[in-house]
């Protein structure tokens, strides 16, 4: 737990929890259990479902395609543990009577959560690496893929802690986020099954945090689905802090 003399002002509070989660995950072997499986999931999907070589195109189109799904399983696995572990240790109410705002205390999680989810997709980067000699990469579109991948991964981190926050234990937070991020990560897939109208069908793209993320998938950065992902993950954050406030003064 931490204790407020070493917390300095509002940022040394955040970097004081940022720092108590990172050393958590850090001695928790359940942390190296998802990195080890999202990069197996991307690899397989890249090699065995794509089957890449067979593709015989100087692109990883196909290999960053499988981040939205690896992340539906990946990140509520990050983020359950985030508020959740707090209630069941009823920790939460010790944090809340510290001198530390909310925000303080929602961007710490988020920074820490963020880092972790960051330094897993970091792992991924031998994968395009062993493959540049191979063909002729747009190594600029690789970068705006990563790139992509982190402004998906902080929306969805943000969400995850969100419905962490709401959730009763660390099983109904993972399947809630689980859940929630299948939702809104492939609603998009009911506009290319169904013929509906432009209207309805812009309206489900728009919540589609997958279909944000195409763009980046194709090399191409564009500053509306940055916009996006910067504001929903604000959003999300915004109502943690709102959840915390009604905690403390339910």
């Amino acid at each position: 737990m931490i204790h407020p003399s070493i917390a300095h002002g509002p940022k040394g509070a955040a970097l004081a929890l940022v720092r108590k989660e990172l050393y958590s995950y850090s001695i928790s072997p359940f942390f190296y259990g998802i990195t080890v499986f999202f990069l197996l999931f991307v690899s397989i999907w890249l090699f065995y479902v794509q089957r890449f070589f067979a593709l015989n195109t100087a692109s990883l189109r196909p290999f960053f395609a499988a981040f939205p799904l690896g992340f539906v399983l990946v990140i509520p696995a990050i983020t359950m543990k985030g508020w959740a572990e707090e209630r069941r240790l009823g920790s939460i109410e010790l944090l809340l009577t510290m001198p530390f705002s909310e925000w303080d205390l929602v961007l710490g999680k988020f920074i820490a959560s963020f880092t972790v989810l960051a330094l897993i997709i970091g792992l991924t980067i031998p994968v395009p690496l062993s493959l540049l000699s191979l063909g002729d990469f747009d190594g600029g579109s690789i970068l705006g893929e990563y790139a992509g991948a982190l402004l998906l991964g902080a929306s969805a981190t943000s969400l995850g802690l969100l419905l962490s926050c709401v959730s009763r234990n660390q099983a109904g937070a993972f399947l809630g986020s689980a859940v929630v991020l299948l939702v809104m990560m492939f609603i998009n897939q009911i506009t290319l099954t169904l013929n509906l109208p432009s209207l309805i069908t812009e309206g489900i793209n728009f919540f589609s945090l997958s279909f944000h993320f195409e763009t980046f998938s194709k090399g191409i950065i564009d500053t509306r689905d940055v916009a996006f992902f910067v504001l929903t993950t604000a959003l999300f954050l915004f109502l943690n802090t709102r959840v915390l406030i009604f905690r403390k003064w339910r």
